[in-house]
């Protein structure tokens, strides 16, 4: 009976195993790293004019460059997204309870890139002491317009299609702006500001991956990773003539 017990313990135990494995999970676990990378000198950041509202002066005294393009010293390209294009086939993933989240913090957005899955809830926080209006522009999911005049106020929104990317803006601050890389599968990531970023919990295989950048257009790049192991994925961005 002890013997029988025990075995039946262990079945229990494999089961609930099973049913908790997250993606990459049946098998070891792989990851896929890699920089993004601007080919030439880093062009100059232009000043942001912010004096048409006296509230986004006051937050940056000593004035603001734009983000559209963000070159570090060595070339490395801050937010870039990077995805998992192809590869995945037909496999489900479930979507993160956890939100992703957007702030607005001295009349910009931080993050300006993120990831989230389709149908995930992406937060939306003021935290400045002006109104500021978050305009969302999809072309697969319904469209939101939503002001924002409190201080520390959050609105929850989700978009239903995938779409690379879904650009926001504020419509009362016009150099304000943020994208939302919306996927069907966790296995996406935002380059740091040295143009770095790694993709974890992948399954084993074979992946088309593609790198967005706003300004720089995309690239692609095929990997193929084992149960466990990692791969590089570097991206060579150049130039975009005028």
């Amino acid at each position: 009976m002890r013997m029988l017990t025990h075995v039946i313990f262990l079945a229990l135990t494999a089961v609930c195993f099973d049913l908790a494995l997250g993606p990459g999970d049946a098998g070891a676990a792989a990851s896929i790293s890699g920089r993004a990378v601007f080919e030439g000198p880093p062009p100059a950041r232009r000043q942001l004019k912010m004096s048409a509202d006296p509230a986004c002066e006051k937050a940056n005294p000593e004035g603001r460059l734009g983000e559209a393009l963000v070159v570090a010293a060595d070339g490395g390209i801050a937010n870039v997204f990077v995805y998992v294009k192809e590869g995945l086939g037909d496999q489900t993933f479930p979507r993160p309870k956890q939100p992703v989240e957007i702030d607005q913090v001295d009349c910009m957005y931080t993050p300006r890139v993120i990831g989230a899955m389709a149908g995930q809830t992406i937060a939306i926080r003021n935290s400045d002491s002006t109104l500021h209006n978050v305009h969302s522009l999809p072309k697969n999911s319904k469209q939101f317009n939503n002001a924002m005049p409190l201080k520390g106020m959050t609105i929850k929104k989700r978009f239903a299609a995938s779409e690379i990317m879904v650009r926001m803006k504020c419509d009362v601050h016009p150099w304000m702006g943020s994208y939302v890389g919306v996927v069907g599968h966790p296995f996406h990531a935002v380059s740091s500001a040295d143009g770095s970023f790694t993709i974890s919990g992948l399954p084993a295989g074979t992946y088309t991956m593609e790198a967005w950048h706003e300004r720089l257009g995309t690239k692609t790049a095929t990997v193929t990773v084992a149960d466990g192991a990692s791969a590089n994925a570097d991206f060579s961005f150049t130039p975009v003539a005028k």
